[in-house]
């Protein structure tokens, strides 16, 4: 039984939702989102709030899936998300131009990486990359997609990681008396 698929989804004041056939549209201060429905689940929006239901018990994770998809469109359009990256290393460095973000990541050429649209990258001494968006998967994404240049090695820890990410460590060869 999904509790999280029955909680109402508050509609802030700069935020306006429309439902039309199977899209639900919503608009707000920072952009617009547009999504397809799950067959299996009925939106209605009636006292500020955007209600999730579906016609059998069986369908409850849809319910649960659909109701937190919402409610990360209606959160992003108004607050937005931000995800940070850090870049460790000897020479390892970050700086954004226009809507690219310039890595020197230890490779013999630097790594240009183009932003999409509707993420916005600012770099903190050189080694701090924070990306903020409307959209929550398209900025994870980006995240990945960064960090998958050169993910952190566990000897050293150098590479590109998320600011709460913990590196479990190992211990390097030891040399052994011959």
């Amino acid at each position: 039984m999904s509790r999280i698929g029955k909680l109402p989804i508050p509609i802030p004041g700069g935020a306006k939702v429309t439902i039309k056939d199977r899209t639900i549209r919503v608009e707000g201060p920072k952009g617009t989102l547009t999504r397809d429905l799950h067959p299996k689940v009925q939106l209605e929006v009636k006292d500020d709030a955007i209600h999730v239901t579906v016609a059998k018990d069986k369908d409850r994770a849809a319910q649960g899936l659909v109701r937190s998809l919402v409610n990360n469109m209606v959160v992003g359009v108004t607050a937005g998300f931000e995800r940070v990256l850090e870049v460790s290393g000897i020479g390892y460095r970050a700086s954004v131009s226009g809507s690219t973000l310039n890595l020197n990541l230890g490779f013999s050429h630097p790594v240009d990486f183009p932003l999409p649209k509707g993420v916005e990258a600012d770099v903190d001494k050189n080694n701090a990359i924070r990306l903020k968006s409307f959209d929550k998967e398209l900025l994870g994404q980006t995240a990945a997609s960064i960090r998958s240049l050169r993910p952190p090695e566990p000897y050293k820890g150098k590479g590109i990681k998320y600011s709460d990410e913990r590196i479990q460590r190992k211990a390097g060869k030891t040399g052994a008396a011959v």
